[in-house]
């Protein structure tokens, strides 16, 4: 019996490798290698340790697989095909193809079983990192001593390429620091890049490297030893104060006789003829593709059976926590299903113009204040810079090691790994992620907002010092171009508001916002609060007129953030002195506006009123499809200085003066 086992192991584990050739050979491009020494290390998995529904993959306590290197996924796409996850062998046949359920790198939600969207190295393993910070602060906040309801870990695989790229190592230290036991990596060192072997760019000491930064790490010389697999993944189970590395010795292309061991293998079909001679060493059919036999897909399929079981067990605890604990249970119901809570914005601020000029930042932090009292879902932090941020929860504790209930991280200073670790979190369920720094540092998590936007997840980012006015610092944290660089990335909604009120309307719009990122981008200076009834619905459609002139307008002056104030002051001006009615329009998201009907677009900006100066401390592109050809831009199109704020502003054009003589250059032409 013994025997027959060790021969389907081996026969499953050969037909994984022979998917992946085939998939990778008709599509005629790909990556064969990374699979093929891979294979019994995902057996392993799938079969012996991973709990998982195919039939529900959303099922909130299964254990998450991440693949951080997602080029290898068609070793991904073939075990969800033979675990019964609804790919079907047309899928595979499909693979890269337009419109497949396979794409070259695995994607969020087009395939049932992707957990995250990966490829960009290194993002996934941050991912992992966010999914079991959402795991155990889940089981902080809901378990109870007498009812398991949060209970499952999270895997990862990743290879050479994932741990050269900074934003994993960012991962790993901030997830050794915080002793994320249920995380576990399994690290494919097939000594393959690209280019070469990895010793030509990567000789650091892997194992003395991850213990170093507190995690516990296993080595498994022959990556098709199952036993040896197996053993590493029961060690690292049991363990529960840091996470694991499980650091497999694995063969690129193993049993191809002209490309195992070779770059040649790694982002290339192996060759029709190749593909025969690695089958005949596999012992399988070499003149079949696409081959699974029946022994093969019966005992594979059995994961649905296993599946179902898991599943059913766990809605036994649900239903008896259910019992025991009704309100927690409505709580955890609202949590995983992403529903705001009932009154979550019961509580938002209020601004009046004879209140104190507040800064946007510090508005913002109010704003969040006020809602973390009624939504018990939103967590986040700062990558170290809360205190200037204002992100920091007054109403909870920090998530830390062994004090997980808490809902302030602090994620150091490690911004790409922030945004990637608040990806993960939301992929996960449960909570709902915030992260903040400067906005000029929103370069450095860049990767992680274009897939955060590319996966459609309603993350928010607090981009505070928005502009010159950050002052002494200098050109080095002065964004000039940074506005029209987050409003290139699809899908993500770029905000910024013109003074408090609108900065409260802006988180209410971003939080009822589940298909999209938003990114908030706040002042560092104090801004009066204007004069003005804001409706909800007006602020809804990213763009409103603050000072309407009506048909008697002469010209339309656009602006968003604190050039709002400036644009006002200059309407008054112009008018008072020179007889010229310029109506104002705040217009602090783009992306909103263009959602909005054609009809509202027309009252905003109509179309008879071709003379149009907008103003934003910022390079001007982009803004051409708002003034038109009659129109103009003041900006700045190029770095700035270091001198106060105010001072900086005003020499790079952002004053009343300046405005008035843009706008009558304008109008006088």
């Amino acid at each position: 019996m013994a025997d027959a086992t060790e021969n389907l192991d081996q026969l499953t584990i050969n037909t994984i490798r022979t998917l992946c050739m085939d998939a990778v050979q008709k599509a005629n491009s790909g990556h064969p290698g990374a699979p093929m020494g891979l294979a019994p290390a995902a057996y392993v998995l799938f079969k012996r340790f991973l709990k998982h529904n195919p039939k529900n993959p959303a099922w909130i306590d299964r254990d998450r697989f991440v693949l951080s290197g997602g080029h290898v996924s068609s070793l991904l796409y073939s075990m969800l095909y033979l675990c019964g996850y609804g790919l079907e062998l047309d899928d595979l046949k499909n693979f890269r193809q337009w419109g497949s359920r396979t794409p070259g790198h695995p994607e969020y939600s087009d395939t049932p079983g992707v957990e995250t969207t990966t490829g960009p190295l290194g993002q996934g393993i941050a991912n992992a990192v966010g999914m079991a910070i959402a795991e155990r602060h889940l089981a902080a906040r809901f378990n109870k001593e007498d009812n398991t309801l949060i209970d499952h870990h999270t895997f990862c695989m990743c290879g050479d390429g994932d741990l050269m790229e900074g934003v994993s190592m960012e991962a790993v230290s901030l997830a050794g620091h915080l002793g994320l036991g249920r995380l576990i990596l399994m690290y494919d060192d097939n000594h393959i890049t690209i280019e070469g072997a990895t010793d030509i760019a990567f000789t650091e000491n892997v194992t003395d490297k991850f213990t170093a930064m507190n995690w516990h790490v296993v080595e498994v010389a022959d990556g098709n030893n199952l036993e040896a697999i197996e053993n590493a993944l029961t060690a690292c189970k049991e363990l529960q104060d840091r996470p694991s590395l499980i650091k497999i010795r694995t063969h690129i292309a193993y049993g191809s006789p002209g490309k195992q061991d070779t770059a040649d293998a790694h982002g290339a079909p192996l060759g029709e003829e190749e593909i025969k001679k690695t089958k005949s060493f596999y012992g399988v059919p070499a003149d079949k593709t696409f081959h699974v036999p029946e022994q093969v897909l019966e005992e594979t399929r059995k994961a649905l059976i296993r599946g179902e079981d898991f599943e059913n067990t766990w809605q036994e605890v649900f239903l008896s926590y259910k019992d025991k604990y009704p309100k927690d249970a409505a709580m955890f119901a609202d949590a995983v299903s992403g529903f705001l809570t009932q009154g979550w914005d019961k509580d938002l601020p209020v601004f009046f113009p004879e209140d104190a000029p507040v800064a946007t930042r510090a508005a913002s932090g109010k704003v969040l204040n006020a809602i973390a009292l009624n939504l018990p879902a939103l967590m986040g932090g700062s990558a170290d810079l809360a205190p200037s941020n204002k992100t920091y929860l007054d109403c909870s504790t920090e998530f830390q090691k062994n004090a997980f209930d808490g809902r302030n991280i602090r994620f150091g200073v490690r911004e790409h790994a922030m945004g990637a670790v608040m990806s993960g979190m939301y992929l996960h369920s449960g909570v709902r992620p915030y992260g903040g720094t400067f906005l000029v540092f929103s370069d450095y998590m860049r990767p992680a907002i274009r897939l955060a936007a590319l996966m459609k997840l309603p993350l928010i980012y607090v981009f505070t010092h928005d502009s010159v006015a950050v002052g002494e610092d200098g050109p080095t944290h002065q964004p000039v171009e940074h506005l029209a660089a987050l409003r290139a990335i699809p899908g993500l909604n770029v905000v910024r508001p013109a003074d408090a009120n609108e900065t409260a309307l802006a988180w209410k719009q971003a939080l009822s916002t589940m298909d999209s990122p938003t990114a908030l981008i706040l002042s560092r200076q104090k801004l009066p609060i204007l004069d003005t009834t804001l409706r909800d619905g007006e602020f809804h459609y990213g763009a409103y007129t603050i000072l309407d002139k009506g048909d008697q307008a002469d010209m339309i002056i656009i602006a968003t953030g604190s050039e709002v104030h400036i644009s006002l002051g200059a309407a008054q001006t112009l008018e008072t002195d020179h007889g010229i009615k310029a109506s104002v329009v705040s217009m602090p998201s783009w992306e909103w506006f263009e959602k909005a009907p054609a009809s509202y677009r027309e009252r905003i900006l109509p179309s008879g009123v071709t003379r149009r100066l907008a103003v934003e401390a910022g390079i001007a592109m982009g803004w051409e499809k708002y003034v038109g050809p009659d129109g103009a831009v003041i900006s700045i199109e190029r770095f700035g200085a270091s001198a106060p704020g105010g001072v900086v502003l005003k020499k790079l054009g952002y004053s009343v003066d300046n405005v008035v003589k843009q706008a009558l250059d304008l109008v006088k032409g």
